[in-house]
């Protein structure tokens, strides 16, 4: 396969947590933590090419056949959304 694929949007999970990073006075109150879930190995719109290349690719990473992302590094949840 050439190109590029993009993940869609229904796909994908989103959680919020408390991020443990530098803060402010919002640092125990707001969640900026993200974590970002993607079912690779039960996803309806990935190639089964793509599928199986990414599920060896990526083993040590997944649980479950899922990949998770968790960016805090921001301070506000839209920036760690981003870099999600």
């Amino acid at each position: 396969m050439t190109g590029r694929w993009t993940v869609p949007a229904a796909e994908l999970r989103e959680r919020f947590s408390r991020s443990s990073g530098p803060g402010g006075q919002g640092v125990n109150t707001a969640d900026t933590r993200v974590e970002l879930s993607f079912d690779l190995a039960n996803s309806p719109s990935l190639p089964e090419s793509l599928r199986t290349r990414a599920l060896e690719r990526l083993a040590g990473r997944l649980v479950g056949g899922v990949l998770t992302i968790t960016a805090s590094e921001h301070r506000a949840q839209l920036a760690n959304r981003e870099a999600a």
